[in-house]
């Protein structure tokens, strides 16, 4: 059998799967999340026996210490694996709520009803503790998963799903739920974006250049987990000490993420006064700096930015650092250089923080805050699928509603049009 047969053949149990995955009651999915979390902590050591396999072979390809970082699988890791799965337990279950319920002048009743999307697609690099996150997720939401995880990581993807595949299915899930692929070769990948008569949506995760890739070959619709060139500008009426605190946090808390900061706008009438301060705390922890002219006359040790360093997710301790000559001038870099994920804008003025939020176009825009906060468990949604960064059908963190979707239900009592 080749590489297309067996990912179709997998595929195809999984589809079938889907119908049973999504007639669950939120009881059953519940009990399986828990049996899933439980499970994921209880089989700790062999997990951990499988992700070591990965992490000594990437540390032999030379593998990034960022990529490393991602791939690693901890104690406290696997603790917020189960933990992130007990949360989606507890949140309400979207499917089957009925909203926009009217009566027409024919008398029937017009409504939505929130449903499953059916067989999701989670193609993904690097991370596998997002394994158990999109299992979790689709479950609850009543969908179906065909997970496949990049080959740096195929002992501890097949690991964690080996653990939650079981454990769903003691409790009562059907076998394929949650199926992952166990082929390392790209082939895989191209084999499942063939199958859009198959699988419903694909959500992939990754570098820029795979998320290229999965979006121009699929045809299968795709959402969107983009790179995140995120910016945190610093206006002229900003508190400058939260400035430091919140630039410092977006960029070093995890530079290794996507909703780390990449880029530093400063308004140039503070600049002079908050430079000095952020630089000696960047480089106190060894983050290296690159910046325009206008912010190397003002500080030293601070590289010469190229026009490439402005589009670049460093997702490592660099810093990108522009001084900007007004707000409007720091939308113009961001909505140019910019990924769409997220922006945040450090002030004390209303009205500059309202027309920041009204004039950035990204899935999260924030006030006074660390980019970092940009995601699903910090914004009350459990774990996340992905961060979309387009606009349909999903847009930001990808929670349990986002995991569905909406069909019109009438109700009607003999009534026929005429």
């Amino acid at each position: 059998m080749g590489i297309f047969e067996e990912t179709e053949a997998l595929v195809k149990r999984a589809k079938v799967a889907s119908r049973a995955v999504a007639l669950l009651s939120t009881e059953r999915k519940n009990a399986i999340l828990l049996r899933m979390a439980d499970e994921l902590e209880a089989q700790k050591d062999a997990i951990q026996k499988a992700n070591a396999k990965d992490m000594e072979a990437g540390q032999a390809a030379g593998l990034s210490s960022a990529v490393l970082d991602r791939l690693r699988l901890d104690d406290k890791r696997i603790k917020g694996m189960a933990d992130g799965v007990r949360e989606i337990e507890m949140l309400p279950d979207p499917v089957g709520e009925v909203s926009d319920m009217r009566r027409r002048p024919s008398g029937i009743m017009v409504g939505r009803m929130r449903v499953p999307i059916g067989l999701v697609g989670f193609i993904y690099e690097s991370r596998p503790n997002v394994t158990s996150d999109a299992a979790a997720l689709c479950f609850k939401s009543g969908n179906a998963v065909v997970l496949r995880g990049g080959s740096e990581a195929i002992h501890s993807n097949l690991a964690v799903a080996d653990v939650i595949s079981k454990a769903a299915q003691a409790e009562g899930a059907p076998e394929g739920g949650i199926t992952i692929i166990p082929i390392a070769d790209r082939e895989a990948v191209a084999s499942m974006l063939k199958l859009d008569h198959l699988i419903d949506i694909i959500i992939p995760r990754g570098g820029a250049a795979f998320i290229k890739y999965v979006t121009e070959t699929s045809s299968i619709p795709v959402i969107k987990h983009d790179a995140g060139v995120c910016h945190v500008y610093v206006d002229k009426k900003a508190d400058l000490a939260m400035a430091v605190e919140i630039a410092f946090n977006s960029k070093v808390q995890r530079p290794s993420v996507c909703n780390a900061a990449e880029t530093l706008l400063v308004h140039k009438d503070v600049a002079q006064k908050f430079l000095p301060s952020m630089v000696e705390r960047f480089a106190k922890a060894d983050v290296e700096m690159v910046g325009c002219d206008k912010t190397r006359s003002l500080v030293s040790g601070v590289g010469e930015a190229t026009e490439e360093d402005w589009y670049t997710e460093y997702l490592e301790l660099k810093i990108s650092i522009r001084v900007v000559e007004s707000l409007d001038e720091a939308v113009d870099h961001l909505t140019k250089y910019g990924s769409a994920h997220t922006e945040s804008i450090v002030t004390e003025d209303y009205a500059a923080s309202g027309r920041f939020m009204a004039a950035v176009d990204s899935s999260s825009v924030m006030v006074n805050a660390s980019t970092r906060f940009s995601d699903g468990g910090e914004y009350g949604l459990g774990a996340e699928i992905g961060i979309s960064t387009q606009k349909l059908h999903a847009r930001g963190p990808m929670g349990l509603n986002e995991m569905t979707c909406q069909k019109f239900i009438v109700l009607g009592s003999g009534q026929i049009r005429k």
